[in-house]
C-alpha cells in the first residue's frame, strides 16, 4: 500500500512497549494506541486493508515509550480521553457510571441500578457491572432474568400483578413473583448470575504505587480507588499529573486495567 507518512518517523519507531500516536495534518491526532512491541503493532495497521482510510490521512507516526505494559494501557486510556481521537471508538471519557446494588430486604435480596453521583464505586461493597447509564444496567438485569430464571417484578423490571409477572405465564419465571418458587432460592440464582459482574472494593486504606521496571528504567505509578492519578519515571525524574483526586472519583478504563494485576498480585506494589 503506498500512503505518504514521514518515512523518518517510520525508521524511529521502537521494539518496546509504549504508545504510538497517528498524526494527520492538524494538530489532533487521528488514533492513539498501545502495544509491547510498537514498531511491530504499528505495522500491521499499515497493512490492515480496513484502515485505509485512516493509513490515507496519517502524515506522521509518532510514540512515548513506557517501562511496561501497564503504562503503556494507563497512559493509552488518558490521552484517548483528553485528545478525542478520531478513529479511537472507546475508552471515551463517561461522566456518570451506573451499577447494579444487592439490597437486603423484609422479602429478600432485592436489586437497585444506582449510579457514581450518590455511590463511591470503588469503595461500596455488592456493587455489580459498570454501566454507561441506568438504562444499560436494566438491560443486563433483563437479559439475566432471560438467561437464568429470574423474575421481573422480584427485580423490580415489572409492576406486581395477582397473576405473577410476564415471565410466568410464558414458562421463563420458576415463580417467585407467586409463591411457586422459594424467595431464597431466586435470590441465590440471582447472585450467581451476578458474580463475574462484581465490581471490587479498593483493597487499600489510600493511594498505592504501582512499580514497572524495565533494564534499569523505573516508572511509579500513583493510584487510588482504581483512579489513575499520575506517573513518576526515572528517566526524567518528574511525576506527570493525571488528575486532582476527589475520593468520588472513579474510572472505569482505570478499574478495568487495574483490577486483575493488583487483585491477582501480578505488579509490584508500594505503599505511599
Amino acid at each position: 500500500m503506498r500512503h505518504r507518512i514521514d518515512p523518518d518517523s517510520l525508521t524511529a519507531l521502537p521494539n518496546g512497549s509504549g504508545v504510538y500516536i497517528f498524526k494527520g495534518q492538524g494538530t489532533l491526532p487521528l488514533y492513539i494506541g498501545k502495544s509491547v512491541n510498537i514498531r511491530s503493532r504499528v505495522l500491521s495497521h499499515l497493512r490492515a486493508p480496513d484502515e485505509a482510510n485512516m493509513i490515507a490521512q496519517t502524515r506522521r507516526i509518532d510514540f512515548i515509550e513506557t517501562a511496561g505494559e501497564l503504562g503503556a494501557l494507563l497512559l493509552e486510556a488518558r490521552m484517548i480521553k483528553e485528545q478525542s481521537p478520531l478513529f479511537n471508538h472507546r475508552l471515551r471519557r463517561l461522566r456518570r457510571l451506573s451499577s447494579i446494588r444487592l439490597c437486603q430486604t423484609d422479602k429478600g435480596t432485592t436489586p437497585e441500578i444506582v449510579d457514581s453521583k450518590t455511590v463511591n464505586l470503588g469503595a461500596t461493597p455488592k456493587l455489580f457491572g459498570l454501566f454507561s447509564s441506568n438504562h444499560a444496567a436494566k438491560q443486563k438485569l433483563n437479559e439475566l432474568a432471560q438467561l437464568h430464571g429470574l423474575c421481573k417484578v422480584v427485580l423490580g423490571l415489572e409492576q406486581t400483578s395477582t397473576r405473577g409477572c410476564f415471565g410466568l405465564q410464558i414458562k421463563t419465571c420458576l415463580g417467585a413473583c407467586v409463591g411457586q418458587e422459594a424467595r431464597h432460592v431466586h435470590d441465590e440464582r440471582l447472585s450467581a448470575a451476578l458474580i463475574d459482574l462484581q465490581v471490587e472494593v479498593w483493597p487499600y486504606r489510600g493511594p498505592v504505587e504501582l512499580i514497572e521496571e524495565n533494564d534499569g528504567w523505573v516508572q511509579r505509578h500513583r493510584v487510588n480507588n482504581w483512579c489513575h492519578l499520575e506517573t513518576w519515571c526515572s528517566k526524567t525524574g518528574q511525576a506527570s499529573q493525571i488528575t486532582t483526586f476527589n475520593p468520588q472519583d472513579f474510572d472505569r478504563d482505570s478499574y478495568q486495567i487495574l483490577v486483575k494485576p493488583i487483585m491477582l498480585r501480578t505488579v509490584k506494589v508500594q505503599a505511599c
